[in-house]
């Protein structure tokens, strides 16, 4: 799909924090809907490092919403996460909003489960050795 010029929306979940507050925005100035189909147009959204901080009401009824709507509109949606699916449940503050959004995700998803060392360490400059001239 993205090889065959479909559009791709990357963004990373602390900024989902700012998509969440864009939503809550547009509920205030009644262009929520608008708003919403900026997030479901792309042929593909990736939120990455789902599941990092927990969310208040408003933010998880809106992403719970974001959610539904690319799944009526057959859209995929890719999450990364260091946390497991399950630990997710807790990080929503009404069980209800949880287990409907979380049936969505998790039990209609293709699940690639990465377990190994994080590449990170090699990414971090090395130190200098101040004894050699």
């Amino acid at each position: 799909m993205i090889r065959r010029g479909g559009q791709v929306r990357f963004v990373k979940t602390s900024a989902l924090m700012a998509v969440l507050a864009d939503l809550a925005g547009g509920h205030a100035d009644r262009t929520w809907e608008r708003r919403l189909r900026e997030y479901t147009r792309p042929a593909v959204l990736i939120l990455d490092d789902f599941a990092m901080r927990e969310l208040t009401a408003p933010q998880a009824d809106d992403l719970y919403e974001l959610v539904s709507e690319r799944a009526i509109t057959a859209r995929p949606l890719i999450l990364t996460s260091n946390r497991a699916p399950t630990d997710w449940y807790a990080l929503f503050p009404n069980p209800v909003v949880a287990e409907s959004l979380l049936d969505r995700l998790i039990n209609t998803s293709h699940q690639i489960l990465m377990d190994g060392p994080t590449y990170r360490p090699r990414k971090r400059p090395r130190p200098v050795d101040r004894a050699t001239p």
